[in-house]
């Protein structure tokens, strides 16, 4: 069994930054595809960020030279580099491990930016 526990979620003006972690517990994390993913009230949850074990990255759109996933196999940890935050970035944001049948998500963090 893994959980996952993020951090680093607050409030931050437009054009701001925050830089969120998803700290893993077991022995493997290095062999997981990462992904940070997003949600709004009454929205699907969509990707915002993956990254796979071997370090290949992939992006929404919406995010694509603002934010940057990276992670940190030695201490279990996928961050989240968010810059130039735009109020439409406000949700509750989720990490996700997946390994074959296996996939599992944290509780969230509350990102808002306000205007």
């Amino acid at each position: 069994q893994v959980q996952l526990v993020e951090s680093g979620g607050g409030l931050v003006q437009a054009g701001g930054s925050l830089r969120l972690s998803c700290a893993a517990s077991g022995n493997i994390f290095r062999l997981m595809v990462m992904g940070w993913y997003r949600q709004a009230p009454g929205k699907q949850r969509e990707l915002v960020a993956q990254i796979t074990s071997g370090g290949t990255t992939n992006y929404a759109d919406s995010v694509k030279g603002r934010f940057t996933i990276s992670r940190d196999n030695a201490k279990n940890t996928v961050y989240l580099q968010m810059n130039s935050l735009k109020p439409e970035d406000t949700d509750v944001y989720y990490c996700r491990g997946t390994l074959a049948r296996y996939d599992y998500w944290g509780q969230g963090t509350q990102v808002t930016v306000s205007s």
